[in-house]
């Protein structure tokens, strides 16, 4: 656990008056106004009416997914070189901008523990000269489905059934088994890597395979990865269920504590360039999410590293309304065919315009801080009235001098090919090899016995033919995959597990 955190000193010299939201001096305080020392309460009464009121509301929607998270400014720093790569100024050579990291678990909701084993969410806010970028990721490389199409369905096997209010085991696997695109990412979230210490002690990754492109217009596509400079730890099952039972919010104490105390973390930016041709050529499709691209046939490259060192001052104001969303971009970085990462460049953003409000990106937290003109108008939250400079400039073009469109900022075209249609491509795809690898080559066998014991408990109660799907699906990947998760299953509850279901097993 972390140490208790440490208050300011009192307070000295003089304090300021209180007043009412409006402004003016108020003498009292301590009493509300009634007739008599009784009561009843005058309805004139406006601060307490005005507290009242305020309480009600000092609630927002709580994000749908990512709702429990934890976050902190800091700096980020370009010590290498990929300008050759880029036209992105935030990614030039000793390039320095002021960012905000927010961390969160995806399926929890605000009031969660911390210590769950649960993808970890890794998101980030660049305040870049050419205005804000977002990086909006995970602590794992990939992620459950590839179509933006079954997003929706995969949350609702994260959270609460209808009837029982509770979170359904045979929900989620029976969605993993009937997409076992998803297994990648179970294998990950099963092993180790699962449940970090604190949010310091993982790596972060953009996922998605963005693009970069440069001043002659060449594009390349790009993987972001965040590798932790504190070093990988991990808790067991069974050492967070104890840390559970001492404190639900062991993360928020361990990132506010150590940056308080000036243990500032770190991270270094490490890219994987792919030249755009060579999306034809690689045995897996470089925008599926569901897989990662080999190192050994594109190491990574060092980029420079972001540092953690300021708290927020105010939680709610700071980091509950803090929206991160990949519409954020800057010239020199943009998309690519990614099908998640183009429903999510609307969907992020949409989320942010429900919970916070039409205009969220007025917010001080998600402001930018270079100069920002544009012709939105009115609804919620629109504090800043006219941002195109002129009043008369309401609308483009106009002949009052309002804001033109940048040419150096457009794109080069992104390339597409196909025919339109809703098609399902399954049996081309090849979900078992990259998962053999990292279960075969990658876990040790004390994390692949800690990875089938782990796999194993979110399985009891589960029906047997939902799990027969499942081992069908773990022996395709490997046999002893399988066998391993059916021994530890058949140890858990001492009835033999299901054998894998023969019309899957290749």
């Amino acid at each position: 656990m972390a140490e208790p955190t440490k208050m300011t000193e009192p307070h000295k010299g003089p304090t300021p008056k209180l007043t009412t939201t409006g402004g003016a001096p108020w003498p009292n305080n301590q009493d509300s106004e009634t007739a008599g020392a009784r009561g009843p309460v005058l309805l004139q009464d406006y601060v307490l009416l005005e507290k009242l009121a305020h309480q009600n509301r000092e609630r927002i929607p709580e994000r749908v997914v990512h709702a429990k998270g934890w976050g902190a400014f800091g700096t980020f720093k370009v010590t290498g070189d990929i300008s050759k790569y880029t036209k992105a100024k935030v990614l030039q050579p000793g390039a320095e901008c002021e960012m905000l990291a927010r961390f969160s678990t995806v399926a929890g909701e605000a009031g969660a523990a911390d210590h769950e084993r649960d993808v970890r969410g890794f998101a980030l806010k660049f305040y870049t000269e050419e205005g804000n970028w977002d990086l909006v990721g995970n602590n794992t490389p990939v992620f459950f489905v590839r179509d933006p199409l079954k997003f929706p369905d995969f949350i609702h096997t994260q959270k609460r059934h209808p009837r029982t209010n509770m979170r359904e085991p045979y929900a989620q696997w029976d969605f993993w088994g009937q997409n076992y695109e998803a297994l990648h990412q179970v294998t990950i979230l099963m092993s180790d890597r699962g449940l970090p210490q604190d949010p310091t002690r993982m790596n972060g990754y953009g996922s998605h395979t963005y693009s970069l492109w440069n001043d002659a217009g060449e594009r390349f596509w790009v993987k972001f990865h965040w590798k932790t400079q504190q070093g990988h730890a991990h808790y067991t099952n069974d050492e967070a269920a104890k840390i559970i039972g001492q404190t639900r919010e062991g993360y928020q104490e361990a990132l506010f504590g150590k940056i308080e105390k000036g243990e500032f973390p770190r991270w270094t930016l490490q890219v994987q360039i792919m030249p755009e041709m060579d999306a034809d050529k690689t045995p897996y499709d470089p925008f599926d999410l569901t897989k990662v691209w080999p190192h050994s046939d594109y190491p990574p490259i060092e980029v420079g590293y972001m540092e953690l060192n300021r708290n927020a001052d105010n939680y709610f104001a700071q980091i509950e309304n803090a929206a991160f969303s990949p519409s954020n971009k800057v010239p020199g970085i943009g998309y690519s065919p990614d099908k998640m990462l183009q429903a999510r460049v609307f969907s992020y953003a949409d989320a942010h315009r429900y919970r916070l409000g039409t205009h969220y990106e007025q917010l001080p937290v998600n402001r930018p801080k270079c100069p920002v003109h544009h012709y939105h108008r009115d609804g919620q939250m629109n504090y800043d009235g006219f941002v195109s400079g002129n009043n008369d400039a309401y609308y483009e073009p106009n002949s009052f001098g309002g804001p033109l469109e940048d040419h150096g900022a457009q794109e080069p075209p992104l390339r597409l090919e196909g025919n339109a249609a809703r098609q399902k491509h399954v049996q081309q795809i090849d979900d078992y090899t990259q998962v053999r690898e990292l279960h075969d080559k990658v876990l040790g066998a004390e994390e692949r016995t800690r990875l089938y014991a782990n796999m194993a408990g979110t399985m009891v109660g589960v029906p047997e033919f939902i799990l027969a799907r499942v081992f069908g699906h773990l022996h395709n990947i490997s046999p002893a995959y399988a066998e391993g998760v059916r021994k530890a299953l058949a140890e858990a509850t001492g009835q033999p597990a299901p054998a894998p279901e023969p019309d899957l097993v290749k």
